[in-house]
C-alpha cells in the first residue's frame, strides 16, 4: 500500500480553523476584559497591536465609510481610549466591560455581545451595548463589523466626574 495518496480532508481543516480562530477570539476576548483602563489605555493598543492585521477593515452599522488599515483604526481607537482613561483615572468613573460570544459555524468568523458600563460619581450611569463580527485570516482580525447599537441612560456630564478638588468651608475649619 505504498501507493495510497496523502488525503487532507477539508473537513479536518475547517475544524482546525475553527478551533483556531475561536481559541485566538478567546484569548482576544480575556485580554480585552482584564486591561484596565483607568491605569492604562496603552495596554489595549498593544491588544489591537497584537491581534489585528495591517490590511483590517472596520466598519460599523453606525459610520458611513468602513476604515482602513492599522494606523488609521489605531488613531480612532486612542480616540476613544484616551478620553475614557482620563475620565476614569482623574475624574473617577467606573469603567466595566462585559462580552458574551456569540455561536456561529463559520470557520473563519466569530461573533460576541459587549456591553460597556460607564458610571459617575454621581451614581448615574450609561450602557452602551453593541454586537461585532469578526473575520480572521490565521493568527489575526482582517475585518470588524459592529452592528445592534444601543444605549440607555443618558450622556454623562462633569457633574458625573469628581474633576474638581474639594472646597473647604468656613464650618469646616478648625480654630488653631
Amino acid at each position: 500500500m505504498a501507493n495510497e495518496p496523502n488525503v487532507i480532508t477539508t473537513r479536518s481543516l475547517d475544524h482546525d480553523l475553527y478551533a483556531s480562530s475561536h481559541a485566538r477570539e478567546h484569548a482576544l476576548n480575556t485580554a480585552i476584559i482584564h486591561a484596565d483602563i483607568s491605569e492604562s489605555f496603552e495596554e489595549y493598543l498593544e491588544i489591537f497591536d497584537e491581534f489585528y492585521a495591517d490590511e483590517v477593515e472596520v466598519s460599523s452599522e453606525t459610520e458611513e465609510k468602513p476604515i482602513h488599515g492599522k494606523a488609521q483604526v489605531r488613531s480612532v481607537l486612542a480616540n476613544f481610549l484616551v478620553p475614557l482613561h482620563i475620565m476614569a483615572e482623574i475624574g473617577g468613573l467606573l469603567i466595566s466591560i462585559r462580552q458574551t460570544a456569540i455561536p456561529g459555524d463559520a470557520a473563519d468568523e466569530t461573533h460576541s455581545a459587549w456591553t460597556l458600563e460607564l458610571v459617575g460619581v454621581s451614581g448615574r450611569s450609561c450602557m452602551v451595548s453593541w454586537r461585532a463580527l469578526r473575520k480572521w485570516a490565521g493568527p489575526r482580525i482582517v475585518y470588524e463589523y459592529h452592528y445592534d447599537h444601543q444605549q440607555s441612560g443618558g450622556p454623562l456630564t462633569s457633574n458625573d466626574l469628581s474633576l474638581y478638588p474639594a472646597t473647604s468651608t468656613t464650618a469646616d475649619q478648625q480654630p488653631s
